[in-house]
Parts: C-alpha cells; sequence; structure tokens
C-alpha cells in the first residue's frame, strides 16, 4: 500500500453492502479499504489493529447499534466517520444525531437494488472519503453534498438571472446563511446564539429532501429563533429563519419594504439543490445592502461566487475560519475570490452577525 493512501474500515452488517462499498473505494488509486465489521464489536478490535484513517459506519447493527457506537468512539478514539444512512425520516433523525455525535458526513443507503445504486453513488462516496481524511472532527458535523456528483456544474444563470442589485436602504434587514459538510453543527451553533428579535434569516444548506424538514424542527427546538423549512410564498419575518427544502432552491422576493420565499425546482447549480449561491444571489439582488451575508463549512464552491455578489452589492459578509470548519472548502473559496468582510471562528459569527445587523440600521 503507497504511504498516502487513505485507509478506510467498512463496517456494515450487510455482507452486500461490506462488498460493494470495498469495490467502489479500492478502485480509487488514493484509497484502500483496509478490512471490514459486521458489527461495531468486530469493528472495535479492528481499529485498534488496522489504525484507519476513516470509518464508513452503518446505524442498524447487530450486538450495538451504529449510534452507541459512534458515542463511544467519539469520545475514546475521535476519527472522522461518515455514516450509511437511509433517506427517509427516521433515517434523517438517526444521521441527524450520529452529525450531532461527531460524525463527519453522511452516505445514502439505497433500498432497492443495492449494487446498481451503489455504483451510481460512486463518486459521492470516494469524494466524501478525500473529504472526510482532511477533515477536523471535532463535536460540530454536518450533511455533506447530497448532490450526485455526476451532474452538470452550473452556475446561478441556470435558476436566477444576474442582475444588478437593488440600490435602496429599508428597516428590514436579512441575513443569508449558506453551509455543506458540517454545516447542521455549524448553523446550529450560530442559530442557538441568535436573539429572538434578530432579523429574517435565509438558509441554504446541502441536504437532502428528507432530511431538511426533520433538521428544521431540530433548529426550531434549541433556538430562541422561530425556525421552519420554507414555503413558496412565505413573508420573512424578523425573528424567524426559513431553511431551504431539501428538495428546491431558496430564493429571496421583495414587494415594498417586505421579503418573501421563493421556491425553483430548476436544475442543481454547483450540483446542489438547494444551492448557496442561488440564495446569495437572490438577496443581493433583492435587499443588497439590507443584508449580512455568512458561508459555513463545506466542501466545494457553492456559495463563494454569490457571496462576492452580495458583497458588491454593499451587503457585509462573514466567512467562518479554517481552524473551526470541518472543511474549509466553501469558506475558503470565498475567502480567495475577494468576497468576505471578516473571517471568523464559528463561535463569533452569531454575535458579529448581530453587531453589523445594528450597523445596518438606518
Amino acid at each position: 500500500m503507497a504511504a498516502n493512501k487513505i485507509k478506510v474500515l467498512v463496517v456494515d452488517d450487510s455482507a452486500l453492502v461490506r462488498e460493494m462499498l470495498t469495490e467502489i473505494l479500492n478502485r480509487d488509486p488514493r484509497i484502500e479499504v483496509v478490512g471490514t465489521a459486521p458489527d461495531p464489536l468486530v469493528a472495535r478490535d479492528k481499529i485498534k489493529k488496522l489504525n484507519p484513517d476513516v470509518l464508513t459506519l452503518d446505524v442498524e447493527m447487530p450486538r450495538m447499534d451504529g449510534l452507541t457506537f459512534l458515542e463511544k468512539l467519539m469520545r475514546l478514539r475521535p476519527m472522522p466517520v461518515i455514516m450509511v444512512s437511509t433517506l427517509t425520516e427516521q433515517g434523517a433523525d438517526t444521521t441527524l444525531r450520529a452529525l450531532e455525535l461527531g460524525a463527519v458526513d453522511y452516505v445514502s443507503k439505497p433500498k432497492i437494488d443495492i449494487a446498481h445504486s451503489l455504483e451510481d453513488y460512486a463518486t459521492e462516496i470516494t469524494d466524501k472519503v478525500k473529504m472526510a481524511a482532511l477533515a477536523r472532527v471535532r463535536e460540530y458535523r454536518g450533511l455533506g453534498d447530497g448532490g450526485a456528483h455526476a451532474q452538470p456544474k452550473l452556475s446561478a444563470d441556470a435558476v436566477i438571472e444576474k442582475a444588478p442589485p437593488k440600490h435602496f436602504r429599508t428597516t428590514e434587514q436579512i441575513v443569508a446563511i449558506g453551509a455543506s459538510t458540517g454545516g447542521t453543527e455549524a448553523i446550529k451553533v450560530v442559530l442557538m446564539a441568535l436573539p429572538a428579535d434578530s432579523p429574517g434569516i435565509v438558509i441554504a444548506q446541502h441536504i437532502p429532501e428528507a432530511f431538511s424538514g426533520p433538521f428544521a424542527k431540530r433548529m426550531n427546538s434549541c433556538s430562541a429563533l422561530t425556525v421552519c423549512e420554507a414555503q413558496d410564498g412565505q413573508q420573512v419575518l424578523p425573528g424567524h429563519a426559513y431553511i431551504a427544502p431539501g428538495s428546491h432552491h431558496l430564493l429571496i422576493e421583495r414587494s415594498g419594504a417586505r421579503y418573501y420565499c421563493r421556491l425553483s425546482d430548476g436544475p442543481p447549480v454547483n450540483r446542489h439543490r438547494p444551492s448557496v449561491d442561488v440564495l446569495f444571489r437572490s438577496v443581493a439582488q433583492n435587499a443588497g445592502a439590507n443584508a449580512v451575508g455568512a458561508i459555513l463549512t463545506g466542501m466545494g464552491a457553492d456559495g463563494a461566487e454569490g457571496l462576492l455578489e452580495l458583497r458588491q452589492a454593499g451587503a457585509r459578509t462573514i466567512a467562518q475560519d479554517e481552524r473551526t470548519s470541518v472543511v474549509w472548502g466553501m469558506p475558503g473559496e470565498a475567502v480567495k475570490r475577494g468576497a468576505v468582510d471578516e473571517v471568523l471562528p464559528l463561535e463569533r459569527v452569531a454575535q458579529r452577525i448581530i453587531g453589523l445587523v445594528h450597523e445596518l440600521a438606518p
């Protein structure tokens, strides 16, 4: 084995899934599956023996469930873990809990025609293993890029035409937040620290359709804000946060002094729907200097161009710093493009948003 290969241990009670994951991952010259395990107790011994760089972990297994094992693992031997999950509401709750416990990301487990479906996910699985090997294992962890990487990489032009921002001032401010890998926990940190009288907040997190509703409910239960999954035509109100559904882009439109949510089932942008670039562009065009934009942890570059458009429209912009990001892809790219006013650790983002909102007040 080459010294720079990523060593992976596959933990799943299905022999077919173990076989297919092993075959897919071993095709990549940068990855080697050094072992497999049918349950957490076998996995525990193999971790000690094989010292893997990344673990793929099923949730439902004999002798010990995946969440219990993950909690013990992250307490005793923290390491990058990718959950293998079902894209159902029940699977969403379990996966979100796994991300809270410290899992870096997840991949879906196909319910029908397992072998064929896993072949379709080959690029996604290998990309996420490579990302996980570089991730910072921290208490906050997130869902990653849910889109299929084989899709064409479109820009926000595919959903919303680029146009000059409207230069106006209003008493209504708006905050736009975008994130991907590690984002569910990063967003939680920010929302928990924002007061109930915050301006309306709109959020694009790369997340599948079955996960966005449960994620919104979790955020609503731990935040002083009222948090919901965005609906088409819904007015953006102070003290509320609106999370893009996993099946649609979220855009903001302005009518008079009010902002409204608009949902679009247009093509994936940067291979994602919802796309952060789409949200940020719509906020740039409709809120301009009345907005604050924040880009948090995530793999890839989605949101970097949109944040630049926000800054060019007069909005104030923030990026999460590299030290506190699980993956410094999206915020790092935004910094490279000159889209960021301030780079801050995650624990300071909410406080700075509050300060900027007060500065924007007419």
